[in-house]
């Protein structure tokens, strides 16, 4: 089955997300775990919940995935803003248990002039702290593009967070397509390279998520750019390649285009038409 979907807003509860995905023959979808500038999460509502999974079984929706606020930043220079995004990521962690099994993604944040190694242990502190052993969420450490003081735009970098952490069998790895080309992995000449990297430093069975995006800027840029699917560097050719990728073909894919839910239901239908089955 091609698992291909978007994101979507979560302001009207998990059954509106559903009916949306729908709508534009999607099945996964990604969601902001709260606003994503951070603060307080909307409370869960049970029946909405349970009316969601009951729609999740019928119409055989894949794995969902949470985002956490991009303003989160666990490597921070800043005590306060530290402990913000670990209190945050520990309550977002918890929500998710009404959810069981899904994706938890979020990006590992910037050392903002601490260095690398300053800025993977505090990372692997935060995660020993927040994940717990009993919880049925996959936490998502997401590859990023490498702009400023970003810390994951190496696959030896992730590979270290994962080596820190304690219940290391919880986590696994988010490739954004973007991201990765922007940081100088060659996905578009150099797919297969890009793979066996992936799995020499990190194993490809901590992949469990695609970003599917284009990207506005060259590779090696490291800037983050996203582009509609066909309006960037990439290019359609390249990201259908992806999508049936022998390694990749059964992950799920989830657009983050700059798009609204009638663009995003276009390049659905036109990725469907590039997949080989």
């Amino acid at each position: 089955m091609f698992l291909i979907g978007c994101h979507l807003s979560m302001a009207n509860g998990f059954v509106q997300m559903g009916k949306d995905a729908l709508s534009i023959g999607a099945n996964v979808f990604q969601f902001f775990s709260r606003n994503p500038r951070g603060g307080k999460a909307k409370p869960i509502d049970p029946k909405d919940v349970e009316q969601f999974l009951e729609m999740c079984d019928e119409h055989q929706f894949g794995p969902l995935l949470a985002h956490a606020p991009y303003t989160l930043n666990g490597c921070s220079a800043d005590p306060k803003i530290r402990e913000f995004a670990t209190a945050t990521m520990r309550d977002d962690l918890e929500r998710m248990e009404h959810t069981p099994g899904n994706l938890y993604n979020f990006h590992p944040g910037s050392h903002v002039g601490q260095g690398i190694e300053a800025g993977i242990e505090m990372i692997v502190k935060m995660l020993n702290e927040i994940m717990f052993s009993d919880q049925r969420t996959t936490v998502l450490l997401e590859t990023m593009a490498g702009k400023g003081s970003e810390v994951g735009s190496r696959f030896e970098e992730l590979r270290q967070i994962i080596d820190g952490v304690t219940l290391a069998e919880k986590l696994g790895v988010c490739l954004d397509t973007c991201h990765v080309n922007d940081a100088g992995y060659d996905v578009v000449n150099d797919l297969d390279g890009v793979l066996a990297e992936f799995d020499k430093v990190i194993g490809l069975s901590r992949l469990k998520a695609i970003h599917l995006n284009d990207s506005m800027n060259p590779l090696g840029a490291r800037k983050d750019r996203h582009a509609v699917i066909g309006g960037g560097h990439l290019g359609v050719e390249a990201l259908a390649r992806v999508i049936n990728h022998p390694l990749l073909r059964a992950l799920p894919f989830y657009l983050e285009t700059p798009n609204e839910l009638p663009g995003y239901g276009k390049e659905i239908k036109l990725l469907k038409e590039f997949r080989k089955e």
